[in-house]
């Protein structure tokens, strides 16, 4: 196995991870790492050796996914007929209804916001790394990670809670 495909495979769980947090479906976050997987491939040859490549994966990662949205934006929505619950479903338990706020959460951040929140608090990236995947300087870095954490605890403060109806 060469040098480049097994440093590739031990960034794949990271990749899956972000993929995930990005868009909670795991065949479009699937599709986003094998998409990101091709680009670094075919584009190898432009990585800096002395870069750090996690950094180089997750920009091109974040940037497909940005122009998937865009382009998904210019399409409108897409409702798969497979996924549609249907009425009277049971009800979700208490912490499916708490990590449910916490996604909605997140889709209410910009995609800036989301972005670097997830790169610094789930994929555990430095601000430098960070910096260098987003292309900011670090203290853009660190006062937009202040206001999106800000602005996340102010969503989920603000956040009515969800009462359950009693039948009987």
């Amino acid at each position: 196995m060469s040098t480049m495909a097994m440093r590739l495979e031990a960034e794949i769980p990271a990749l899956r991870r972000y993929a995930f947090a990005l868009l909670r479906d795991h065949n479009r976050a699937d599709d986003l790492v094998q998409d990101c997987l091709e680009r670094a491939i075919s584009r190898w040859y432009l990585r800096r050796t002395d870069g750090d490549l996690r950094a180089w994966l997750f920009t091109i990662m974040r940037n497909l996914h940005i122009s998937a949205g865009r382009q998904s934006q210019r399409r409108g929505p897409h409702h798969d007929l497979d996924t549609v619950t249907l009425p009277g479903s049971p009800a979700d338990q208490d912490h499916g209804i708490a990590v449910r706020d916490i996604l909605e959460a997140l889709d209410r951040l910009s995609d800036d916001q989301k972005s670097l929140l997830l790169l610094v608090g789930v994929e555990d990236l430095s601000y430098e790394q960070a910096a260098a995947v987003i292309g900011v300087p670090v203290g853009t870095v660190m006062s937009r990670l202040s206001r999106a954490r800000q602005k996340f605890r102010s969503i989920l403060d603000n956040k009515t809670p969800v009462t359950l109806r009693r039948v009987k």
